[in-house]
């Protein structure tokens, strides 16, 4: 399937999509077809029962390079109504996102990957905000994001001073996952993502609710939304499955109920 001609859609297996940006000519700047394609890939992902981890790559060296300034300058829309910048940054999505970083994630670029709920990065991998350089805000949740997800100092550091941090240092500080050879990036990817789906896909949609959420609520919000999702997911035909699996010495059949 192919959302549109700039995001690419396809299958590796039954329960893992790849999306890829494909404006390698444009280092991949959100244009307004990205945008709305990176949206219709959302939803694909999120209505389709089957599907339980997305991986999100591009074509080319450059992963994003963020806003295309040419569509800013005419005026143009670069997102979504309910998917914010690149129809992306906030839009509502309950399963993980794996970004597959190649090359340089900068500006917009970084903001997706800081979207993403686990990032594999290549050797070559940069990562950046340089709004700042330019008079502007990393306003697609960059700004914020960055300072959730690295030390208070080294993120404000790296957003103030809008440099660029290569992969293994972005690796020392927590900022990504994996540091794989450039051409190993989709394979690593994909391996991780593969280990994820193999679990019961409503106790990993659970726990990833907690998990985002656990820096904005308190910890008796957390409690409360535990015991909801709890509720759902115990009383669940996986929560009996997974056991029986167990004690069969079997691999569990999940079907997401």
């Amino acid at each position: 399937m192919n959302t549109n001609n700039v995001v690419l859609f396809e299958r590796i297996n039954e329960n893992v999509a790849l999306i890829t940006l494909n404006r390698p000519e444009k280092r991949n700047a959100v244009n307004q077809d990205l945008a709305e394609g990176l949206w219709a890939a959302v939803q694909e992902v999120e209505n389709d029962p089957k599907l339980r981890v997305a991986i999100l790559a591009a074509n080319g060296s450059v992963f994003c390079a963020g806003a295309d300034l040419a569509e800013v300058a005419a005026g143009r829309k670069l997102g979504t109504p309910q998917g914010g910048f690149a129809g992306f940054v906030y839009a509502p999505r309950t399963k993980p996102w794996i970004a597959a970083i190649a090359g340089t994630a900068f500006g917009g670029g970084c903001e997706l990957a800081l979207t993403c709920d686990m990032v594999i990065a290549g050797e070559q991998a940069q990562f950046g905000l340089p709004e700042v350089k330019r008079g502007v805000l990393a306003a697609a949740g960059g700004a914020f994001r960055i300072a959730r997800v690295l030390p208070r100092p080294i993120a404000i550091e790296l957003a103030l001073t809008g440099r660029p941090m290569p992969a293994a240092e972005a690796l020392s500080w927590g900022l990504i996952n994996k540091v794989v050879p450039t051409e190993e990036v989709i394979a690593a990817a994909t391996a991780l993502a593969n280990e994820i789906s193999g679990n019961a896909p409503l106790s990993v949609q659970a726990t990833l609710a907690l998990a985002r959420d656990a820096a904005d609520k308190t910890e008796p919000e957390l409690w409360k939304l535990t015991q909801e999702l709890g509720a759902k997911v115990m009383t669940s035909d996986d929560a009996k499955e997974g056991p029986r699996a167990f004690l069969e010495k079997r691999a569990p059949k999940w079907t997401g109920k």
